[in-house]
């Protein structure tokens, strides 16, 4: 099946062809798309999936893109970006967010109706289904701590509910990761809790992220996950590798935890940038560091 077979198939789903993917990555890298999708249901999903197996075409989902790093030479077959499937409801005391609604979204949903257990997220800028693929956290807190179920695709075809034990959580982990399935609504189990604390501490932690993050420029958030034993930002500055800068890219002057876009920065300088900061590290300390941010897609054509 053709890209051309696809919107005729599709004709009222919006697609775009060879599509820049740094128009949609936080770090502004990232080479095309052949076939971009952005379905609005999960109707949609179902049947361009079905569709895109059916004929053997490469698939790749993303979210929001905020915590990814899509190499230069781009994806081939089609990419599903399912941000425009948004929708947040409020029944009693869960919160069910499509996969496309922002986790940022999400949390003020919980404010709005007193609900507690999602202040830890009011910071982090992914989507639902990105949150779940990976357990997102901050602050102390994890989705697996609030997470009830996750109604998915699976890669047999079945729109299926998954408890949060069936999602075998554990540190920026879920079984999403290796069983195929694709995330299209979240269930999250709140408590009622007082308004004016819930706020409260949510603006504590807005304070604590504006002021310690790099937010001023495009980065893919917390690119390591945390070694057992040591922060990762402490073992960087020890190195002496805070502020260096790798064409475009440059470790954060502000937390050497992120990797900043300051000049233009392609996805290959973020890749060996990484690289580098892994192989001192470990040169140094013996420290082994494994990236939170997940690499994708095709090495540039040299």
């Amino acid at each position: 099946m053709s890209i051309k077979q696809i919107k005729k198939q599709f004709p009222n789903v919006t697609m775009k062809e060879n599509e820049p993917l740094a128009n949609y990555t936080y770090t502004e890298t990232g080479g095309p798309a052949d076939l971009l999708i952005f379905p609005k249901t999960e109707k949609e999903v179902v049947e361009l999936v079905t569709w895109i197996k059916e004929f053997d075409l490469p698939l790749t989902v993303l979210g929001n893109a905020s915590n990814l790093i899509v190499k230069d030479g781009g994806i081939r077959g089609v990419v599903m970006i399912l941000t425009d499937m948004k929708a947040i409801v409020v029944e009693g005391n869960r919160v069910i967010a499509q996969s496309g609604a922002k986790l940022i979204d999400t949390s003020y949903a919980g404010l709005k109706a007193s609900l507690t257990g999602l202040e830890f997220a009011c910071g982090i800028p992914g989507s639902i289904g990105g949150a779940v693929f990976m357990n997102a956290g901050a602050y102390e807190g994890e989705v697996s701590e609030v997470l009830e179920s996750a109604l998915v695709l699976t890669s047999e075809g079945e729109v299926k509910r998954l408890s949060n034990q069936e999602l075998e959580f554990s540190y920026r982990h879920s079984a999403l990761q290796t069983n195929g399935s694709i995330i299209l609504e979240a269930v999250f189990a709140l408590k009622k809790g007082d308004h004016e604390m819930i706020q409260k501490r949510m603006e504590e932690l807005t304070f604590l992220r504006e002021s310690k993050q790099p937010l001023e420029y495009p980065s893919c958030g917390s690119v390591f996950k945390r070694p057992t034993g040591y922060f990762t930002g402490k073992l960087i500055q020890e190195a002496g590798l805070q502020g260096k800068i790798w064409g475009g890219a440059q470790i954060s002057e502000k937390h050497a935890g992120f990797i900043v876009n300051i000049n233009q920065a392609t996805a290959t300088d973020y890749i060996e940038l990484i690289a580098h900061i892994q192989e001192v590290i470990l040169k140094n300390t013996g420290v082994e560091l494994e990236t939170e941010v997940r690499i994708i897609g095709e090495d540039p054509i040299v």
